[in-house]
């Protein structure tokens, strides 16, 4: 039997589960959004209990991919036309950023 999940995770796995396919929330709209807790206690839930919701989809403010997830996040990512800003030659491994201007969702419709 699994154990019971603490009720802020719950809700913060329920709302990364209503991100719809091809946007993104950062950990802090996604604590905005609740009313509780910070960005840093989303990317907690986010860490230990993720793996049951479409986790890519919430973000670091600054678009950047998870480290360490970055080429399963991408693949995610291209799946669902997410926006994304291709990386220069300079960045770091060319891994792209999320277009946030773009990809942001407010909670809306």
């Amino acid at each position: 039997m699994a154990a019971e999940l603490p009720e802020y995770a719950e809700r913060v796995l329920d709302t990364a589960d209503r991100i719809p396919p091809g946007r993104v929330m950062t950990y802090g709209d996604v604590a905005e959004w609740l009313e509780e807790g910070g960005p840093r206690q989303v990317g907690r839930v986010m860490a230990l209990y993720g793996g049951a919701v479409p986790w890519w989809r919430v973000v670091r403010a600054d678009g950047g991919l998870l480290p360490g997830s970055e080429l399963r996040a991408l693949e995610h990512y291209r799946a669902e036309g997410t926006p994304l800003r291709e990386a220069g030659r300079a960045a770091d491994g060319h891994i792209p950023r999320i277009d946030m201007r773009r990809a942001r969702w407010d909670g809306g419709d």
